[in-house]
């Protein structure tokens, strides 16, 4: 089998469309996004089970992509730092459709999901999610009364590659928690510390009230 084969059995979740119509996926690895990202004007962290894994410090599992969270206010700097890689954004956003990037467009709310690959014939490696921001605070997309200041928004990894606060990371998994989001929880929590905990049970009751993650986060909430 393929590389490429076998990344359609890994990554397919999207829009239960079939990866033989968008292509299939041969992640990157968290080095070489910080390879290409190493002139960037601009934060960026890796997210996903990436983030995870380097919070821990460690290989989980296996992935079928690899996310880089990027702000959408700096999207003109992303396109140009990546001018010579295919873009294509998910247009509707979940709903298996993608439509090139183009140069000098502005994606706005709700686009902000971004396929990347080196060329059309490459296999895709990079999907960029565009987050929002008010001044010096991260805004959640999703939910925008989830806010924390950019400065708290990630982590560097000995390594020197930043990655997504797995607080924040693991807010994201839980609106839909599939297996590979309890390993994540489970391999990550006990590295929270008290304040991580408590931003993540109050960011969690906004979305999940009921949420199962609630009961190993709650001793350090805020109430």
């Amino acid at each position: 089998m393929s590389a490429c084969a076998s990344a359609r059995l890994v990554h397919w979740e999207y829009g239960r469309v079939s990866a033989d119509v968008l292509g299939c996926w041969v992640p990157d690895r968290p080095e070489d996004v910080a390879e290409v990202f190493a002139k960037a004007d601009f934060p960026w962290w890796i997210a996903g089970g990436y983030a995870i894994e380097l919070a821990v410090g460690r290989g989980l599992r296996a992935h079928g992509d690899l996310d880089v969270l990027v702000l959408r206010r700096d999207q003109a700097l992303l396109h140009e730092l990546l001018a010579d890689w295919d873009l294509h954004v998910a247009d509707p956003p979940g709903q298996g459709e993608l439509r090139p990037w183009r140069p000098g467009e502005v994606l706005r709310p709700p686009l902000h999901d971004i396929w990347c690959r080196r060329t059309s014939k490459a296999p895709w490696s990079v999907q960029l999610m565009l987050d929002e921001a008010e001044g010096t605070q991260w805004v959640s997309r999703r939910t925008p009364e989830i806010r924390l200041p950019i400065d708290q928004l990630g982590r560097t990894s000995e390594a020197g590659i930043p990655y997504l606060a797995p607080e924040v990371q693991l807010f994201y998994k839980a609106k839909a928690t599939r297996d590979k989001d309890e390993t994540d929880f489970e391999a990550v929590l006990p590295l929270l510390d008290a304040p991580a905990r408590a931003w993540l049970a109050d960011a969690i009751k906004v979305i999940a009230p009921n949420h199962p993650w609630l009961r190993r986060l709650l001793p350090v909430s805020r109430t």
